[in-house]
């Protein structure tokens, strides 16, 4: 399908591709990867023929329909619908000759025509428009509507909607799922893997690549690597490479040293919960992949404000919208010290009402969105707040130096740049103005901004657009070792998978607790498409085992009548809600042991100081046993009652699975 041969191509007197060689089969879906700057974008420009090597060639079969997706549109007065039929370029071709021969009279050239566009399927273009609008998160109505009264994130999902409806053997998509939200970026999921041709995307979302690409091409100093699998067969053939390459990996150490200590507070004594079971999975995927981000630039944290209060913030019998417009009702909510909550919720059903509600303001820091209701703060709430338009308020014409300088004058200048080296801004960059920043810099100029203050809440609405693999990877781990409290809006999985330990869906004008996990969530978005009439459900997740499948099993067996089912489904939601207490008891137990443990290991510290065993330091040393004694009796207490509950759930989910 496409054959690259001693290809070589250099941008602004920098060589991006040295010599190189690669070859895609038709049919292939090719994730395309490197670091920001590598060459990904040139390399899409010159299949496009917007660029020419300095030599080597690309060789296309003959007649090769390439669409590809624009990454601005401008303002038109065009319909929505019409914008994206534009992209059929056969479609538009042929109506135009139609028009020109029945103004002309030829009767013959008008049936040939009509031929052709019944081949092509003409009948069902707008229909097939429509449904592309849809599947992207447009409402009913937005098909109607110009181009122009859409803003910029709407009409980059208007070009991909636009790329999608060109018939084409080459698909070329640069970062599709910017922009979009979680249930958009399940869609195009869907439709990419039923594409029928050749596909290559850029993308810095994991869990993105790891469903739909079944090749990568890596980047990487001057060359391309291509790998047969998704991301994640990637990351662990790249490890391999990297291990025999190199000896030491001393920064792969600390990394791994720092994911195995958040592995260690879950584990605790007995390993059979399932939530920790999840937990440590999860974060023994990230030690196994830790090599291959090994030259990953970016290394930092959310440091803790220095006063915490419990509640951080609470809201009682909210009602929350825009004017005389309520999005949501009945809002009765409490953020606790390690609250981490995502927030899942269809396109437009208030996600980001509620974050602005609970920020207490709107967008551009117009009025709150809480209409109605009581917003409690505790003394020491220190927000930090995160979303796309937070970038419009940066001081273009300020470095990223000045713009944390500002926030702590009396700050040496060697702290502020430290900090700010572990979001990769160096020597003249840290003092550079951001106005020539790519969207990328200033999100982590944003981000640094928002660290730099403290916060012991942290709110984030789509913090990875714009942000590549390595810096998403170093916000999951800032993130895992923050111990404030968080709620996030993001369509990147592997971040919610790995910082979130609850989700609230907020849905038909409420917010409520969601007790499935991200494939329940995805499997109730594709029912919700057949009947949206239909209630979410609540269906166990992978950890769940078979329980899930045996249910699962139970929707779908042959000969239960529509009374036992109804009558099954009502004895399986009695037994959920008995549950619910055990699970969160489960969870509050658990956050004791990691807190004691942490304890225990702080005073082990202090006893391993040889001073402590002089004459003189007797008091103390007495003081620091007797409390290592209580800390380990409480311990035991906490680990007794674990198990106990622990066992209560087991047994309760194995009563569920047997429904």
């Amino acid at each position: 399908m496409l054959t690259i041969t001693d290809l070589s191509l250099q941008r602004g007197g920098a060589w991006l591709l040295d010599s190189v060689a690669l070859t895609v089969q038709s049919g292939q879906r090719v994730a395309v990867v490197g670091a920001n700057g590598a060459g990904k974008s040139s390399l899409f420009q010159l299949l496009l023929g917007q660029l020419a090597p300095e030599q080597g060639s690309v060789s296309l079969p003959g007649g090769c329909r390439i669409a590809h997706m624009a990454q601005e549109v401008a303002a038109t007065e065009r319909s929505a619908r019409d914008f994206v039929l534009d992209g059929d370029l056969d479609l538009r071709r042929l109506e135009r000759e139609l028009e020109q021969a029945e103004a002309r009279g030829d009767d013959n050239a008008v049936a040939h025509i009509h031929g052709e566009l019944d081949v092509h399927e003409a009948w069902s273009a707008a229909r097939r428009a429509e449904s592309l609008l849809r599947g992207l998160g447009f409402r009913n109505e937005d098909p109607d509507r110009p181009v122009s009264a859409f803003s910029g994130g709407w009409r980059i999902r208007l070009n991909l909607a636009q790329a999608l409806m060109r018939p084409s053997d080459l698909l070329l998509l640069d970062e599709p799922t910017n922009h979009l939200d979680l249930d958009a970026c399940l869609w195009l999921e869907n439709w990419l893997r039923r594409y029928d041709g050749t596909l290559l995307f850029i993308s810095h979302d994991r869990d993105f690549m790891d469903r739909v690409a079944t090749h990568v091409v890596h980047f990487d100093r001057q060359k391309l690597e291509l790998y047969t699998g998704n991301y994640s067969a990637f990351e662990g053939q790249r490890s391999e490479r990297i291990a025999q390459q190199q000896a030491g990996f001393e920064r792969q150490q600390a990394r791994i040293a720092e994911i195995q200590r958040f592995i260690d507070r879950f584990k605790a004594k007995a390993t059979k919960a399932r939530q920790a079971q999840s937990r440590v999975k999860s974060l023994e995927r990230m030690e196994k992949i830790a090599p291959a981000h090994i030259d990953s630039p970016f290394s930092f944290e959310f440091p803790m404000a220095d006063k915490v209060s419990n509640p951080l913030l609470s809201i009682r019998h909210g009602q929350a919208g825009h004017g005389d417009t309520t999005i949501l009702s009945d809002i009765n909510l409490t953020l606790l010290p390690g609250s981490r909550i995502g927030l899942l919720g269809p396109n437009g059903a208030g996600k980001s009402t509620l974050m602005d509600a609970l920020l207490g303001q709107g967008e551009q820091g117009t009025a709150s969105t809480l209409l109605s209701g009581e917003r409690t703060c505790g003394e020491h709430l220190a927000i930090g707040y995160f979303a796309q338009h937070q970038l419009e308020s940066l001081d273009l014409d300020a470095s990223p130096f000045l713009h944390l300088q500002r926030l702590a004058p009396r700050a040496s200048e060697q702290s502020v740049r430290n900090f700010l080296g572990g979001f990769d801004f160096h020597g003249d960059e840290a003092l550079s103005p951001i106005r020539s920043f790519s969207g990328g810099e200033k999100a982590r100029v944003a981000l640094a901004v928002i660290a730099w203050q403290k916060p012991n809440l942290l709110l984030l609405d789509e913090p990875t657009n714009h942000l590549d693999l390595e810096m998403r990877q170093a916000l999951t781990m800032a993130l895992q070792n923050f111990e404030g409290a968080i709620v996030v809006v993001s369509h990147d999985r592997h971040l919610l998978r790995n910082t979130v330990d609850e989700f609230w869906l907020v849905n038909d004008g409420h917010v409520v607790e969601y007790q499935g996990d991200l494939e329940d969530y995805e499997s109730w978005l594709a029912d919700r498409r057949k009947d949206d009439a239909e209630p979410p459900k609540r269906q166990l997740g992978s950890a769940a085992g078979s329980a899930g499948a045996a249910s699962a099993q139970a929707d779908t067996a042959v000969g239960e009548s529509a009374e036992d089912r109804k009558a099954r489904k009502r004895a399986e939601a009695a037994l959920r809600q008995k549950l619910s207490p055990y699970r969160k008891k489960q969870a509050t137990l658990e956050k004791q042991m990691e807190t004691l443990h942490e304890t225990l290991s702080d005073l082990e510290s202090e006893l391993a100081d040889p001073v402590l065993y002089g004459d003189e330091s007797k008091g103390r040393l007495k003081d620091l046993l007797g409390r290592q004694s209580a800390a380990k009796g409480q311990l035991e207490d906490v680990e007794a009652q674990w198990l106990e509950v622990s066992e209560t759930v087991e047994a309760m989910e194995d009563e569920l699975a047997g429904q």
